[in-house]
């Protein structure tokens, strides 16, 4: 599998030093999102406009309560801030850009769904916690990081693979979580001392057991989908 590298548009900028161990991924969020000036508006994104849509592959958490009220929390805490929570049941790992319903054929996303389920790892569980966040967004580190590269890497060969190359390479990944986003520039000191708060809460385990082909939109301020495909890791 290929190793991360530093990439200008990912965030952290540099990889961590050890993807399997939850430890220093963590650390390593927390160093990049507390050494921020400045906080970026997420929506300020070309391309993606209010209304867009465009085929992913995710991991979707609509049934785990645990996580539902762990983000809520969170929300609930950081709300004087006036950021977009994300809604608890609209919580998702974002994985591999497939493409865009105008462009990406149906017979392309059943011929990806099924190369897909042929390569896909053994199912597998991540810890969520502690709090971090990025440019445009706070969120949940993830841990270990190992399962969800390889669990990229494989998604990304199986749209090159049909003919979907991703829009990102494995080696940019950095695997989050967001609870809420940022909506204007802002200077980062106040959101970073709020999610410093916030960080000792107990984590919580999320079971991996099968990926999302799911059909994104942008409806406003916040993200909803459509499920296409759910395949069953091996």
């Amino acid at each position: 599998m290929p190793l991360l590298s530093a990439d200008p548009a990912a965030f952290p900028t540099e990889p961590p030093a050890d993807t399997h161990d939850p430890a220093v991924t963590a650390a390593h969020d927390w160093a990049a999102f507390s050494a921020l000036d400045e906080m970026t508006d997420h929506w300020a994104r070309p391309g993606w406009s209010d209304g867009s849509r465009a085929y992913y592959w995710m991991l979707t958490f609509p049934d785990d309560q645990r996580l539902a009220a762990l983000a809520r929390h969170c929300q609930d805490e950081l709300a004087p801030l006036g950021l977009d929570p994300v809604p608890t049941d609209g919580l998702h790992i974002t994985l591999v850009r497939v493409g865009t319903p105008g462009v990406v054929t149906p017979g392309q996303l059943d011929s990806l769904a099924r190369d897909a389920e042929a390569r896909l790892p053994a199912a597998f569980s991540i810890r969520a916690m502690p709090l971090a966040g990025s440019r445009g967004a706070v969120r949940l580190s993830l841990g270990p990081w190992e399962p969800l590269l390889q669990l990229h890497h494989v998604l990304a060969e199986a749209g090159s693979s049909v003919g979907l190359d991703p829009k990102k390479p494995t080696s940019a990944f950095r695997p989050h979580l967001s609870l809420v986003y940022n909506n204007r520039r802002r200077p980062a000191a106040p959101v970073v001392d709020a999610v410093s708060s916030l960080r000792d809460l107990p984590a919580v385990e999320l079971s991996v057991s099968a990926v999302q082909l799911v059909e994104l939109r942008r409806e406003g301020r916040t993200y909803r989908w459509d499920v296409r495909k759910s395949v069953p890791l091996g």
